[in-house]
């Protein structure tokens, strides 16, 4: 079906920077046409932080795209980096190096960690919530870190995908 929608592969590599600044390919079911990453850095005029991509309507997304985005399963292809050891299922979200390039020093802080499949960013809004606040979170995540947090924002998962606030 997202052939349909576009040509080009099922899955999305991306190159992501992991745990001590390690990048790492990350998968996901590609939700974009072919070309969205050419078209990335025209778009980063249109975002409302000149860091962080983050538009509520990307022309990049497809149709198909949408609906995987707003269900949020265009994330299953990364229980494979999960099993590979690049990501965990909770923990930050992983950074792709042209944002690791923009990083103030205090922000460095959330490579301490395996990224995540969801964490605190996730289930406090997505994309409602600004970089500097994501990165927060990232570095409050870190600090207190315990089974029972993991276990607390695996919880939370469920319902903040099911209602897809700042899914986009």
């Amino acid at each position: 079906m997202l052939r349909l929608d576009s040509p080009g592969p099922i899955i999305f590599r991306q190159v992501r920077v992991g745990r001590g600044g390690r990048q790492f390919v990350m998968w996901k079911f590609r939700t974009m046409v072919r070309d969205a990453e050419a078209r990335r850095t025209a778009l980063l005029a249109l975002s409302r932080d000149p860091n962080w991509l983050d538009l509520e309507r990307d022309p990049r997304v497809t149709r198909v795209g949408w609906l995987l985005r707003h269900t949020s399963l265009d994330e299953l292809p990364q229980l494979f980096n999960v099993l590979t050891g690049d990501m965990s299922l909770v923990g930050p979200r992983p950074p792709i190096p042209s944002e690791v390039e923009q990083y103030e020093d205090w922000q460095f802080g959330r490579l301490r960690a395996v990224p995540g499949m969801t964490g605190l960013w996730q289930v406090s809004g997505r994309s409602e919530v600004p970089f500097h606040d994501m990165v927060r979170l990232d570095l409050h995540y870190i600090r207190n870190w315990s089974l029972r947090l993991d276990l607390e924002i695996l919880a939370r998962t469920l319902p903040a995908v099911l209602t897809n606030r700042g899914a986009y």
